[in-house]
């Protein structure tokens, strides 16, 4: 676990992650939230088929289980923001029936069952970049994080940005002290580049420990953040948050 130093000792600081909207995502998603002061979700960047924008996996019967939240008519050359919710298949009812049947004796079920819910039946999300927004915003509600989260459509019209020069120009308007990515990013961003830019950069390196899950089976990691509020309280799913190293 790491503390991020700040640029100077009495500077106030900021420090900004981004990443683009997965629904119900891992818990180093969720790690990668709990190390920042703002969150930005990158909501107007290309829909990526086959990816974990509206999928993630359950634990059913002690083995991994992937759902999908059916989109209309998803197609790479749309952005997130644009794709809509499937309206014509009963599939939220499907989705809480599998959730349900699979984790009813778990000791968090019905606090975690009811966000889940309250969620997947929220009546002004069309979108998945919606639904999304309106998952993180529960989960980061209910355990009590100090972090704002900004969708990238909603205020930066910077859409002409590529990659670093992007994340640079998001940082630089939130006044930001220290960025911090995931690890898979650690090739896209230059620590000079950063640093004339007054910032630090860090990459967020998970710790996945286990935890007790339903089942007689071997511990599964990278199961969506689902498996772990059934099966963890407030107090312990803060403790796994805390579970990460930054490193340079």
């Amino acid at each position: 676990m790491s503390t991020l130093p700040t640029t100077q000792e009495t500077a106030p600081r900021r420090t900004v992650a981004i990443m683009q909207p997965y629904i119900f995502p891992y818990l180093g998603y969720f790690q990668l939230i709990a190390a920042a002061d703002r969150f930005v979700v990158y909501d107007d960047v290309q829909f990526i088929k086959g990816g974990w924008i509206n999928r993630n996996r359950l634990l059913v019967n002690g083995q991994p289980f992937l759902f999908t939240i059916p989109l209309d008519a998803p197609s790479p050359n749309r952005l997130i923001r644009d794709i809509v919710l499937n309206t014509k298949t009963p599939w939220r009812v499907k989705l809480l029936q599998t959730i349900a049947q699979s984790y009813r004796r778990a000791p968090h079920f019905e606090l975690a069952y009811d966000l889940i819910e309250r969620v997947l039946h929220y009546p002004q999300a069309h979108t998945v970049a919606d639904l999304v927004r309106v998952s993180l915003t529960e989960i980061i509600a209910y355990l009590h994080l100090p972090v704002e989260l900004i969708p990238t459509s909603a205020c930066y019209n910077n859409q002409h940005l590529r990659s670093q020069e992007r994340v640079l120009d998001i940082c630089r308007r939130e006044e930001a002290t220290n960025y911090v990515n995931a690890q898979g990013g650690r090739e896209l961003y230059d620590h000079e580049t950063f640093a004339a830019h007054g910032m630090r950069l860090h990459f967020l390196q998970p710790e996945l420990h286990p935890y007790r899950q339903l089942g007689k089976g071997e511990f599964v990691p990278g199961l969506s953040i689902i498996d772990i509020l059934m099966n963890n309280s407030v107090a312990e799913t803060a403790e796994l948050l805390r579970r990460y190293h930054l490193t340079q």
